[in-house]
């Protein structure tokens, strides 16, 4: 099991950055490991909405995975499962507003399952999860710089 979690303070207020992360279609844009987003099933944005990423693995290959939205709560929080891939994993984005914008904070969970379970069980491959979700929630600091670059709404 791998657990990390980042934050950063965004000059947007916390409805447009909420907007903007509830529409996994932007995670192109500020995840560097994701090469494309579809929405799959149910309506964008809402409990319950399956999106299929293309991420990119260590072959130069990209891999699939589902994410499905868990919970929302507007303005506020974002709760994820990504059921398929290599690890399973359960996230979130919680945010709070402060005078000079909006504090986000990333947090992420992940296990390895079913046939890569097995690394799991070996230190090394629980380093390499371990760096690899550390990695995922730094990414929040290109995620400010996407939103900052923007103008405001």
């Amino acid at each position: 099991m791998a657990i990390a979690e980042h934050e950063v303070l965004i000059e947007r207020d916390a409805m447009a950055v909420y907007q903007y992360l509830l529409d996994a279609t932007n995670l192109p844009a500020w995840r560097s490991d994701v090469r494309s987003v579809k929405l799959v099933q149910g309506p964008g944005g809402t409990r319950g909405a399956v999106y299929r990423k293309m991420v990119a693995g260590r072959s130069g290959l990209s891999i699939p995975a589902e994410l499905e939205i868990t919970h929302v709560r507007p303005g506020a929080e974002i709760q994820f499962h990504v059921v398929s891939g290599p690890a399973t994993r359960w996230g979130g984005y919680y945010l709070s507003t402060e005078e000079a914008g909006t504090r986000v904070r990333f947090s992420m969970e992940a296990k390895r399952e079913g046939r890569f379970g097995v690394l799991g069980k070996r230190p090394f491959f629980n380093g390499m999860l371990q760096r690899r979700v550390s990695s995922d929630v730094a990414q929040l600091d290109r995620l400010k710089n996407v939103l900052e670059l923007q103008p405001a709404v």
